[in-house]
């Protein structure tokens, strides 16, 4: 006959409707993904499509008389008119949607709490309250210029996803939007609530992208100030000079350097570093450090000329 219904809900086929419904509610609640123990998704289909056709008086016709191959393949019109399904039966197969039919309400489990204590019931030992899974860390890399100017990220993602009757699931692709700001830092976390995986006891995880920055070939960051390397001969750290600087806007400043560049000597520049976060209109400051470099070798003549040069008296 394929399948049982009348097994699968553990009656006889002399079971009245009060039997059905009764076999019904405690296997259902039983088998329910939210029960604790004993909770199985495909149990629990089963049960659903049992119960949509016993309890349904034309459908329970057609099965007692014809089986299921009778049921979902159709029978001859002339039958119909004894009180059989005519119409080829195919279960709507989602079991949730049976299960809510048969206590009422969405939350067919709220009947089972009491000042927010799960009680026993039946074949029910205890309700399982739904727990997050733990959230799921992922560096987003970005470049100095996308949290200098703000960009717009798409990252594509895949998760389990519950199917509509709710016991199967399937791996789908979905796309995260993120709104880079300008001015944000290393460390920044961009939060997406619940797009992990989607089960029947749990909710999904969030998703957590943390921000990591990418190394410059020109500036090194720290906070909100930018840090600029000028390497420079002795001679012009002692006779003074320019340092061209191209910003990460695009446009190039210079500086002259009057001071002798002395070891730790630095030029700080207000409002040319990064753009503050909060405040996007607000800027850190550009740093210029110098890395003087020295001769490797010096003939003698030249020795004598620095030495009279650097004679002075204080």
């Amino acid at each position: 006959m394929g399948i049982d219904y009348y097994e699968s809900l553990e009656i006889n086929r002399n079971a009245t409707d009060a039997d059905i419904k009764k076999a019904y509610r405690r296997l259902a609640l039983k088998f329910h993904p939210d029960s604790r123990e004993t909770a199985s998704a495909e149990r629990f289909c089963q049960l659903g499509e049992a119960y949509d056709v016993l309890s349904d008086p034309r459908k329970k016709a057609t099965y007692d008389k014809f089986g299921e191959e009778g049921l979902k393949g159709g029978i001859p019109p002339e039958f119909g008119s004894s009180g059989a399904w005519s119409s080829k039966y195919a279960y709507h197969g989602n079991p949730d949607k049976t299960f809510r039919q048969f206590f009422g309400g969405n939350n067919p489990f709220s009947d089972f709490y009491t000042n927010n204590a799960p009680l026993q019931f039946g074949g029910l030992q205890q309700v399982v309250v739904k727990t997050q899974d733990s959230h799921i860390e992922r560096d987003l890399h970005l470049s100095l210029d996308d949290l200098f100017h703000g960009c717009t990220k798409k990252i594509k993602i895949s998760r389990r996803v519950m199917n509509e009757d709710g016991c199967t699931s399937s791996i789908k692709d979905k796309i995260l939007t993120i709104d880079v700001e300008p001015g944000w830092k290393e460390g920044t976390r961009v939060v997406f609530q619940k797009e992990g995986d989607q089960g029947p006891n749990s909710i999904p995880a969030d998703i957590v992208f943390i921000v990591r920055q990418k190394s410059h070939p020109l500036f090194v960051r720290k906070q909100n100030d930018l840090t600029f390397k000028s390497q420079i001969s002795l001679e012009m750290a002692l006779t003074g000079f320019s340092v061209d600087v191209e910003t990460l806007d695009g446009r190039l400043l210079t500086f002259p350097i009057n001071d002798i560049v002395h070891p730790g000597y630095k030029k700080v520049v207000t409002g040319e570093g990064m753009p503050l976060s909060q405040d996007p209109s607000q800027r850190g400051n550009l740093i210029i450090t110098f890395d003087v470099q020295f001769p490797e070798k010096l003939s003698a003549e030249r020795r004598q000329l620095i030495k009279q040069a650097l004679t002075f008296k204080y």
